[in-house]
């Protein structure tokens, strides 16, 4: 059986190695020069920057797609939990930091952010349980076929479905847990793993820390960019063939069933074909001739960012891999990017150095900043405009809680904007999960992994089931080729 898949993303990469691995013969399409989607890199001037996402969590997924090509991961992949997850800065002069250790963050919570003994333990118990509860069913299966609701894990899951606290805001469910405004904004943030908003989305978005404190938060060798890579060459070892910069420009269906892609230089014949692309651009540039599922495709979009990746010449020994600077009024802040779709003058400011644990990413004494905001997607907002207001306001936000003169030590300059994030990854309006998850049935709204009435047409990426990131998005891929696997065997 011949597969094609357009694009290669992280899911696109997952769903090659599956298929490859399974005997398919696997070709990939790429329009950019090089794999990963949004998970590349840049060097410039000494400094090397990861482009996309930033933390990696979940590294049993990895492994598995090396364990089950008969490889040892590692043999090509290595990385290192993390200590401490992230420092946190409050504009009150709070400073605590995220440790691993559960017992030793209960401490620093008590003694910095006024922590009350069983809070921190009671809640980890919860969002715990939460997940137990729903990653059978909404991570790891497909939510479109009815045979994933035909087990007894599944059923046990479903029955347990009223203790997922969907009826309850996540700020909500918060402010319930813990008695200082502080713990509330530092678990509220998770909601933006998602692009989402903690004063809209379900209190079921609260397992998403569990996956940082409870499963523990890594870094790889090599920055975030070795992941693309060792995935793209265990692809190639296994047989994958890819083609860059090279646009599909239709997906070509004969009676209800796919027959391969359109190229440039022609037509490419498959018996399969699975596109990584963003939902919504799938459908209007590679589908237009079919019916699209327009309830999905006008379904509310995630947020986005603006990222400043700066050449910082000093160190700075208070800051770690993860950094939070956070804002003053965190409501304000959501309701500016969801209500009004504009930037907050005083932004939350997420840094990430990946130079503290790779020395080489940037020149000595030096260090890599990637300086990233949360910002709504693109809906024709001035960009120029407000990207120069929010490097300003994010000047005087480090400068006011580091009391330094930033500025001045920035030696190299790049950014990247909702404009340019649809520009370069396709992901619609630069929303980085695809449909937001304010619904507390977003979870039923994302597009599923399979067509329902195009015969060999399949969908993996963060903008379908079961969601954006990149465990979701290597999820997406294993849930997609099983059901290749199950409808069309090689």
């Amino acid at each position: 059986m011949k597969a094609i898949i357009v694009g290669s993303g992280i899911g696109g990469l997952s769903t090659a190695i599956r298929l490859a691995a399974a005997g398919y013969e696997v070709e990939v399409f790429e329009a950019s020069e090089g794999p990963g989607g949004k998970l590349k890199e840049n060097t410039v001037d000494g400094y090397r920057f990861d482009l996309g996402p930033s933390l990696f969590t979940m590294p049993q997924l990895v492994e598995e797609l090396f364990v089950l090509t008969g490889e040892k991961m590692s043999d090509h992949f290595q990385f290192q939990r993390l200590e401490t997850l992230c420092n946190y800065f409050y504009e009150d002069g709070t400073l605590f930091h995220s440790y691993a250790d559960l017992t030793k963050l209960e401490e620093e919570l008590k003694q910095k952010a006024g922590l009350k003994t069983g809070e921190l333990k009671k809640y980890l118990k919860t969002i715990e349980r939460i997940y137990d509860i729903t990653a059978p069913v909404f991570l790891y299966k497909s939510l479109h076929r009815i045979s994933s609701f035909l087990n007894i894990q599944t059923v046990k899951s479903i029955l347990q479905l009223p203790f997922i606290r969907s009826s309850q805001k996540m700020n909500e469910m918060n402010k319930a847990f813990f008695s200082d405004v502080r713990m509330v904004q530092y678990f509220n943030r998770y909601a933006t793993y998602n692009g989402s908003d903690p004063y809209q989305a379900p209190g079921t978005l609260n397992l998403i820390p569990h996956l940082e404190h409870d499963m523990g938060a890594y870094f790889p060798k090599g920055g975030m960019y070795s992941i693309t890579k060792k995935l793209y060459e265990l692809a190639c070892r296994k047989g994958v063939r890819f083609h860059f910069n090279q646009t599909v420009s239709e997906i070509i269906v004969e009676n209800k069933r796919v027959k391969g892609v359109k190229l440039n230089e022609g037509l490419k014949y498959a018996d399969i074909v699975i596109s990584n692309m963003d939902i919504y651009p799938t459908y209007r540039k590679l589908l237009s001739k079919h019916k699209a599922p327009e309830h999905l495709l006008k379904q509310e979009k995630s947020s986005s960012a603006l990222i400043f990746y700066w050449g910082i010449s000093k160190s700075f020994p208070e800051l770690d891999l993860h950094n939070i600077l956070f804002s003053a009024d965190y409501k304000k802040e959501f309701d500016a990017i969801w209500t009004f779709k504009t930037i907050y003058n005083d932004p939350t400011v997420y840094i990430n150095i990946t130079s503290k644990y790779e020395s080489s990413d940037a020149p000595a004494g030096c260090e890599n900043w990637f300086v990233m905001i949360n910002v709504p997607h693109n809906s024709g907002q001035n960009w120029d405009q407000l990207k120069k207001e929010a490097r300003a306001s994010i000047i005087k936000k480090i400068n006011r809680i580091l009391k330094t003169d930033i500025e001045q030590f920035i030696q190299t300059e790049d950014f990247l904007d909702p404009v340019l994030i649809e520009t370069r990854t396709s992901s619609y309006k630069g929303a980085l999960y695809g449909n937001a998850s304010n619904n507390k049935m977003a979870a039923f709204l994302r597009h599923s992994n399979a067509s329902s009435n195009i015969k060999g047409l399949y969908f993996c990426g963060g903008s379908v089931h079961p969601g954006g990131g990149i465990p979701l998005a290597i999820l997406s891929g294993k849930i997609t080729a099983e059901l290749i696997m199950n409808d069309l065997p090689c």
